[in-house]
């Protein structure tokens, strides 16, 4: 599989091309913004890694060019780690974050997280009363309404809230489903992704009739 880096610490950069080279990938690394949307196009890379901070274009721009034209997994690092940056990572269609410092180790296992993942996804269609969701398309459709196109981290948390319709899912539960039990996730910003999803499939996201929410509890799905 080939993993694109993209981060202007050439340092960190070789860092983590060791790391993902002795560990059977094949790597491209990119000093710069420009490159990595170029880079992107051209290679077709299996998992981007993106610095936030990089010149030309940041991460976040380079996320947003990329989720224009790709569903390729996306891990962002950041040095800050504040909630705001990965907020922002998240409604731009980032799949996951890493603070700095981080430790090799936990940057593999959060690659081979994000790969399993998409390499797993199911292509089957999953209907739930009025709505129908193409995971290999990442779309929904609500009745005979068009086709509403997903991010990664949005088809992940309706897979699982298909796969328990009409039943309150747990936040933990959606957590550890949408990101992995060690991403650092928190509640606040699965919260965060549950109002964009709503903007796309609700027709009032101040009174959700579909994607409701258990207050303490979690979220469910209601397709009917």
């Amino acid at each position: 599989m080939k993993i694109l880096i993209a981060d202007d610490d050439l340092d960190l950069c070789d860092l983590v091309a060791f790391t993902l080279t002795h560990a059977g990938f094949f790597v491209v690394k990119v000093p710069d913004g420009p490159s990595a949307i170029k880079a992107v196009a051209e290679e077709s890379p299996d998992l981007v890694i993106l610095d936030v901070v990089m010149s030309g274009a940041s991460g976040f721009e380079v996320c947003e060019s990329i989720r224009r034209q790709s569903h390729v997994p996306i891990m962002m690092l950041t040095a800050r780690g504040e909630e705001e940056d990965l907020l922002r990572a998240l409604e731009l269609g980032a799949d996951d974050f890493l603070t700095k410092p981080f430790s090799p180790r936990t940057l593999l296992a959060r690659a081979n997280a994000l790969l399993r993942r998409a390499g797993t996804t199911s292509t089957s269609v999953l209907s739930a009363g009025r709505l129908n969701l193409d995971a290999a398309e990442h779309t929904v459709q609500i009745g005979t309404g068009p086709p509403v196109s997903l991010t990664n981290l949005e088809l992940r948390l309706l897979q699982m809230l298909f796969a328990n319709a009409g039943h309150t899912v747990s936040s933990d539960r959606l957590l550890a489903y949408v990101w992995g039990h060690r991403s650092g996730a928190n509640r606040q910003i699965l919260k965060r992704l549950v109002y964009r999803l709503r903007q796309k499939i609700e027709v009032d996201p101040t009174a959700p009739q579909l994607l409701q929410t258990a207050s303490g509890v979690g979220y469910k799905l209601v397709g009917s």
